[in-house]
């Protein structure tokens, strides 16, 4: 094989790496990068970026939340809605982390084969997925109970391992 045939097959696989790298991006959580027209939310949001809003987060979620007959979901504490985070928070909960059981296996199957460490917005849009998976958990009855269950156990088992791989030993290059 000829040192050109070489060269090129090395740029062949890079630039597959590069294009699927980029493109992996958008598979987790595919309603973050399209944007809607009616929606102010932006492209690809992030609710914490700090710790003080990390500490908001985990007021919403532990803040009586509503889910409406058509899975619209809002804080009841009316006060926690009016903040700006507490709009954004229930625009991602509305419009971007997914609320059917399709779409949440899909997610769960997807995080279990994902390589790497999922990126800060992964990780929130999963967590928030799986508070949600819990809530719908508890609300179930029969057979619904169990498979919303289910979904549960797979979010669970895909943050945890993520947050082991994260929590690992850091490899030198």
């Amino acid at each position: 094989m000829s040192w050109k045939a070489v060269l090129l097959l090395l740029v062949c696989y890079n630039a597959q790496v590069a294009v699927g790298h980029r493109w992996r991006r958008a598979v987790l959580f595919p309603a973050a990068h399209r944007p809607k027209r009616s929606s102010s939310l932006p492209l690809n949001p992030i609710l914490q970026t700090s710790l003080e809003e990390v500490e908001l987060l985990y007021e919403f979620l532990l803040a009586e939340l509503e889910i409406s007959p058509d899975l619209q979901i809002s804080i009841k504490d009316e006060e926690l809605l009016s903040l700006r985070k507490g709009a954004d928070f229930r625009s991602v909960c509305n419009e971007v982390i997914p609320k059917r059981i399709p779409d949440i296996r899909r997610l769960s199957a997807s995080l279990s084969s994902h390589p790497g460490i999922l990126k800060k917005e992964d990780f929130e849009r999963t967590v928030l997925t799986l508070a949600y998976t819990a809530y719908r958990t508890a609300l179930a009855q029969g057979h619904q109970k169990d498979i919303w269950a289910q979904a549960l156990h797979s979010l669970f088992q895909a943050l945890r391992q993520d947050l082991m791989r994260s929590s690992g030993p850091k490899r030198s290059p």
